[in-house]
């Protein structure tokens, strides 16, 4: 995830932790989309700037951002971090999700992934690019959509492998 507030460079070409990634143009967003794999298998979907989901190898929730705010999975549960600025330095402010607020931001985000899953079963898309060329990386985008259990349980903590 970027670490900069502004919005995201060209994924497509810097996002090189994500060694099977693809750019593409949806029905249901207004927005580019970028999808991409790790070494491991964890995913991570970008929706334009944001939101940004990113999964363990499982198809857990380890981590997103949204609406301004980074989230982390610890034990099972959401937790969310808003930066604040302070002279000389800036500081995460931990705040764990209710279980309503969970519930509602799990929701949102199984709504847009079962739009995502059939914008590509239907083919109402646009593949705009893909790293590595040589890869078909919409098919391996469509196959992990596929089995992805909607809502994600949460994972116990926000590293790629676990």
């Amino acid at each position: 995830m970027a670490r900069q507030e502004e919005d995201r460079e060209d994924l497509l070409r810097e996002a090189t932790a994500l060694v099977e990634r693809a750019e593409l143009h949806t029905a249901s967003e207004a927005e580019a989309v970028v999808v991409g794999f790790r070494r491991d298998g964890a995913a991570s979907v970008f929706l334009g700037g944001e939101p940004v989901y990113q999964f363990n190898p499982r198809g857990e929730l380890r981590r997103a951002y949204h609406q301004g705010l980074l989230y982390k999975a610890e034990r099972g549960l959401l937790v969310s971090l808003r930066r604040r600025r302070v002279p000389g330095e800036v500081q995460l402010l931990r705040q764990e999700l209710s279980a309503e607020e969970g519930r509602l931001f799990l929701e949102e985000l199984t709504r847009r992934m079962t739009a995502l899953r059939h914008d590509l079963q239907s083919g109402q898309f646009k593949l705009i690019g893909q790293a590595p060329e040589s890869t078909d990386v919409f098919r391996r985008i469509a196959a992990w959509l596929d089995v992805l259990v909607l809502p994600p349980a949460v994972a116990t903590g926000p590293r790629a492998g676990g």
